[in-house]
């Protein structure tokens, strides 16, 4: 975790009071077919698998998910960034505290569905089939 005041974004767990900021974040980037959108329920019911971006005015700025799906994988979810962020390594940080989270739970193999390969080769993902991953992904 960064120290505020240090560097300019702060990445930490997400609360209950960033919620809507965090429906606001991904249901504005979903209008441009980058990530799905989702609903407020989801993401109360959710809320303890998401990280938080902020800036220094403690706006929320980026947001990422890690959602455990079986005793040894993980997906990265709803991975966004605001527009004028992007291109600052807020992703990178974001990912990396999953990942982080992932390896103190035992989690041995993260995936992630995304229309970004890029993104997640650079982050040293390897493109797999769908058929190593369970079909209860797939659904």
């Amino acid at each position: 975790m960064q120290v505020k005041g240090k560097d300019p974004y702060l990445t930490r767990k997400a609360t209950l009071r960033d919620v809507r900021n965090i429906h606001v974040l991904i249901n504005t980037c979903a209008k441009s077919k980058v990530v799905l959108p989702r609903s407020l329920n989801f993401i109360y019911d959710n809320i303890r698998d998401f990280f938080i971006c902020e800036n220094r005015r403690g706006a929320v700025i980026g947001c990422c998910a890690l959602h455990v799906v079986w005793q040894d994988l993980a997906e990265i979810k709803s991975l966004v960034v605001k527009k004028n962020y992007q291109g600052k390594n807020i992703g990178t940080m974001l990912v990396r505290r999953c990942l982080e989270e992932a390896r103190q739970l035992g989690v041995r193999r993260v995936f992630a569905l995304t229309y970004k390969p890029k993104f997640f080769r650079k982050n040293k993902f390897q493109r797999i089939r769908k058929s190593k991953l369970p079909a209860k992904v797939w659904r």
